[in-house]
């Protein structure tokens, strides 16, 4: 199973990266209002959809990879009727060009390959108006100056817990990947990756939602190697992992 659904079913609610802290700074960058239509790519648990609908946008449509994750999404969001959550892929939405003024998506770039990665970064500025904005919540490699043998062997070691093969960019991949696709980089924010710590998970979660964690944890072994490998690897690499935002403008 991948690391982030074993998270899941284990009771945490917050598997972005930079956690909510970062979740916020990102959509007050992207100041949506109610003029905006805001397309979701991934909205997995829900918890951001949660966050934008309480800014009250004009519209909401989140995009899930198949039926089941779709369901999974609109059973999260029953208490908000009005939104449309559809199947269909980040790379190819089948939305009309300009459906949106805002398009967002975390934690689901660094999951894809290079190529895979910029055909989501196209998709987003073909569904947005000029003026729009794209937001990215993304798991990111540092130094900008990282040698590559060292960035491909903390691709390899978080492969083998997290199980789903993540390709994090530098700062300035990320930066470039939204700049290939056409955008203007308007903000930029970075967090540690902190994921399983305990300050975090208390940030994220709250103290009844980790200890609720730590109890689902200890009673099942086999979640429990996994979860104290997966924080093993990310504290092993701890100076080269951390979390970023990104807000890119299309122009005009």
């Amino acid at each position: 199973m991948p690391g982030h659904w074993l998270l899941a079913r284990l009771g945490k609610r917050v598997l972005r990266p930079g956690g909510l802290e970062t979740t916020h700074a990102l959509l007050k960058a992207l100041s949506i209002g109610n003029e905006d239509d805001v397309v979701e790519f991934a909205p997995g648990l829900g918890g951001t959809a949660q966050l934008i609908l309480g800014m009250r946008p004009k519209s909401y449509t989140g995009l899930e990879r198949d039926h089941n994750a779709a369901s999974f999404s609109r059973q999260q969001l029953r208490e908000f009727p009005d939104i449309d959550i559809r199947v269909g892929a980040a790379d190819a939405s089948g939305l009309p060009n300009g459906a949106a003024s805002v398009v967002i998506g975390e934690a689901m770039l660094s999951m894809n390959t290079v190529a895979q990665k910029a055909k989501i970064a196209a998709e987003a500025f073909r569904l947005l108006r000029p003026g729009g904005r794209y937001g990215i919540h993304e798991l990111k490699i540092a130094p900008n100056s990282i040698e590559r043998c060292r960035h491909a062997e903390i691709e390899r070691a978080l492969s083998s817990e997290i199980h789903v093969g993540p390709k994090p960019l530098t700062s300035s991949g990320w930066q470039s990947l939204l700049t290939n696709a056409g955008f203007e980089v308007d903000d930029e924010g970075s967090a540690p990756m902190h994921l399983l710590r305990p300050d975090r998970m208390i940030a994220d979660e709250g103290i009844l939602g980790t200890l609720n964690i730590a109890k689902n944890v200890a009673l099942n072994p086999g979640a429990r190697r996994r979860v104290f490998a997966m924080r093993k690897v990310f504290e092993r690499y701890q100076d080269n992992l951390g979390a970023i935002y990104l807000i890119g403008r299309k122009p005009g």
